[in-house]
C-alpha cells in the first residue's frame, strides 16, 4: 500500500464547501419564491403592499428560456419578457462548456434536495446500487426527453411560432402557473411528487440521473469541453474512495479519463482520494489546476453573467405593472397555447 501523504483541511472539508455553496443558491431561491409568493399576491389583487418581482424564479422555466436562446440566435434579440431566465440558461450552458456540469454540482437547487434526501436514505439504508440492465435504460429517458423539447422547439418552431409564444399570456404568466402548481396541487401532482421523492430515497439522485433534460443537455456540452479529471493509474491503490463519493455513480477507478456526460463537475473524487496526484483535474493542454480552481470558477462565471445583465438591463422584465396585473388576474384562465 502506497503512503499516502497528510491531506490539506481545506481538502478534507472539500464536501462541506460543496454543500454549503449549494445550500447558500438554494436559500437564495427560497427567499426569491418567497418574494415572489408576495408579488403574485399583490398581482392578483390579495393584498396592497407591492413587493418587486424577483427575477430568479425565472430560473426554473427552462423551456422558456430554450425558446428565448433560438429567438436570440436567429435574430439577435434578448428576451424581454423572462431576460433573467435567457441569462441563467446561457450561464449554465457556458459552464457546461468550460467547467462540465459545474452548474449541477455547484449551483442547482435541486441537485442540492436530491442530495438531501439521498443523504437521509443512506441513513435509513435505503439507497442499493442500481444493476445495469436497470440503470442504463433509465439514463436513457432524460435523453428521450431532451430529444423531445429539442424537436418541438429547435426543429418545429419557426421564428413566426417562436415570437407568437413569447408574446403569449401564458408565457408572461408562467412563472404564477409554476407557483399555483405548488399552492394548489392536483391529485395527480401530489402522487407525482411522493413517488419522486420516495424514489429518491431508494435510488441514489433519481431525478438528477435519469429525468432532468436540462442536466442531459448540460452533460453532452460538458463532452466537447476543456476540464476534465485524470486517473494516473500508476499511484491508484485500488481503495475505490472516489467511486463511493461520486453522485453520477460513475466508476472513476476504472477509467483513465473521466468525460462521460453524467459527471457533475463536482470533484468530490479527487478530493476523495488518499493519494497525491492520483487523481487530478486537467484543463487545455493536459495542464493540471488545483482542485479550488474549477468550482471557484464556476461560482464566478455564474455571477458574471448575473452581473452583466443586471448592469446592461438585461436582468428585470420591462413589463408595467398594471399590464403584469392584467394578466395575472386572468391567470388559470390562460392555457397553453396550442
Amino acid at each position: 500500500m502506497k503512503k499516502q501523504a497528510k491531506r490539506h483541511p481545506l481538502v478534507t472539508h472539500f464536501s462541506v464547501t460543496r454543500r454549503l455553496v449549494q445550500a447558500a443558491f438554494a436559500l437564495t431561491c427560497v427567499i426569491a419564491g418567497w418574494r415572489f409568493y408576495w408579488f403574485y399576491q399583490w398581482a392578483t389583487g390579495k393584498t396592497q403592499a407591492y413587493t418587486p418581482r424577483p427575477p430568479a424564479v425565472e430560473a426554473f422555466l427552462p423551456i422558456s428560456a430554450l425558446v428565448s436562446l433560438k429567438r436570440l440566435v436567429l435574430t439577435g434579440i434578448y428576451d424581454t419578457v423572462h431576460p433573467a431566465g435567457l441569462t441563467i440558461f446561457l450561464a449554465a450552458l457556458t459552464i457546461a462548456l468550460l467547467l462540465r456540469k459545474g452548474f449541477c454540482g455547484w449551483i442547482c437547487p435541486i441537485g442540492f434536495l436530491s442530495h438531501l434526501v439521498e443523504l437521509a436514505g443512506r441513513r435509513l439504508k435505503l439507497t442499493p446500487r442500481v444493476p445495469p440492465f436497470i440503470d442504463y435504460p433509465l439514463l436513457s429517458l432524460k435523453y428521450l426527453l431532451l430529444g423531445f423539447f429539442a424537436y418541438l422547439i429547435i426543429i418545429k418552431m419557426d421564428l413566426a411560432a417562436i415570437e407568437g409564444f413569447l408574446r403569449t399570456p401564458y408565457n408572461m404568466i408562467v412563472d404564477a402557473k409554476m407557483l399555483y402548481f405548488f399552492l394548489e396541487p392536483s391529485a395527480l401532482t401530489i402522487g407525482i411528487l411522493t413517488f419522486l421523492i420516495v424514489v429518491s430515497f431508494v435510488i441514489k439522485n433519481f431525478w438528477c440521473r435519469y429525468l432532468c433534460p436540462y442536466g442531459a443537455l448540460l452533460g453532452l456540452l460538458s463532452l466537447i469541453g476543456p476540464t476534465h479529471v485524470r486517473r494516473d493509474r500508476r499511484r491508484c491503490v485500488g481503495c475505490k474512495k472516489c467511486d463511493a463519493v461520486c453522485p453520477g455513480a460513475i466508476t472513476v477507478s476504472g477509467k483513465d479519463t473521466v468525460r462521460t456526460p453524467e459527471c457533475v463537475g463536482c470533484l468530490e473524487c479527487v478530493a476523495a482520494c488518499p493519494v497525491p496526484d492520483c487523481l487530478t483535474v486537467e484543463t487545455l493542454y493536459r495542464r493540471r489546476v488545483r482542485l479550488f480552481v474549477v468550482p471557484t470558477l464556476v461560482v464566478a462565471v455564474f455571477l458574471a453573467f448575473w452581473a452583466v445583465a443586471s448592469l446592461t438591463g438585461h436582468w428585470h422584465n420591462n413589463m408595467p405593472r398594471e399590464v403584469l396585473q392584467r394578466y395575472y388576474k386572468m391567470g388559470l384562465n390562460i392555457s397553453h397555447p396550442r
